[in-house]
């Protein structure tokens, strides 16, 4: 039997990481747990990890910090964070920073899991699915981009390599295949992350937001991905097989 996704649970709380540790084993998941930044490094670097679950609130470098040092030298690795009920600041800079999802804390263990599963399906499903690197259509372009639909590389109009979290590939491949077409945010949130929107829910205004940085599009005054007020974004640029 292929071993379960790996998962590194990031919490200074030994109760919570032992709680998690034995629920998502029993759900077939490979599970490591690390108190700090330092033990998360560390494991990192010993052994292939899938998705990180990471704690805001923890002792020396924070999980903010962490997720932005992540996003820096592991940039697809998913990232799901667990966040203070009520803490919408923290959230929603998380998210800015790079994270793929996150669980307000107080959290049932069964709701974690399924945000997991999302966004392991997000991170590992596009490229299983994709037909490979070399056939007819795995690639496409737009406004001088090319994005490999396989491999999750994006290429800039001056041949830079960009490099994407796996949230930020999941939405820009939902918007390529739906180009020059309102899509709201619940489509948009139900197309790349797999669920429906809770009320209020930002999370799909701030991956815009990244992609839209990603891409050097102006955020004062995008061109290729338009806002469209009361009913959600347009991505305006042609899309070819490339």
């Amino acid at each position: 039997m292929e071993p379960g996704p790996h998962i590194l649970v990031v919490d200074d709380d030994q109760e919570i990481r032992d709680l998690l540790a034995r629920f998502l084993a029993k759900h077939g998941l490979r599970v490591s747990t690390a108190r700090d930044g330092i033990e998360m490094g560390r494991l990192l670097d010993e052994r292939k990890v899938d998705l990180v679950v990471l704690d805001l609130m923890l002792p020396g470098e924070d999980g903010l910090a962490l997720t932005r040092r992540l996003r820096e030298t592991r940039s697809t690795l998913p990232i799901v964070m667990l966040t203070a009920m009520g803490e919408d600041t923290d959230r929603i800079v998380g998210l800015e920073m790079g994270a793929d999802d996150y669980v307000a804390k107080p959290f049932n263990p069964r709701e974690l899991l399924a945000r997991i599963k999302a966004v392991l399906r997000r991170a590992q499903g596009a490229a299983e699915e994709a037909a490979p690197p070399a056939a007819t259509g795995a690639r496409v372009r737009f406004d001088g981009w090319v994005l490999d639909l396989a491999t999750r590389d994006l290429m800039s109009p001056e041949g830079v390599m960009i490099g994407l979290s796996a949230g930020e590939f999941s939405l820009l491949q939902v918007f390529v295949e739906h180009p020059r077409r309102v899509l709201s945010r619940d489509q948009l949130l139900d197309y790349a992350r797999g669920r429906t929107a809770a009320p209020f829910d930002r999370s799909i205004d701030i991956q815009v937001s990244r992609l839209r940085r990603r891409l050097g599009d102006d955020a004062k005054d995008p061109q290729l991905i338009k806002t469209v007020r009361g009913g959600g974004y347009l991505f305006t640029a042609l899309v070819e097989r490339a």
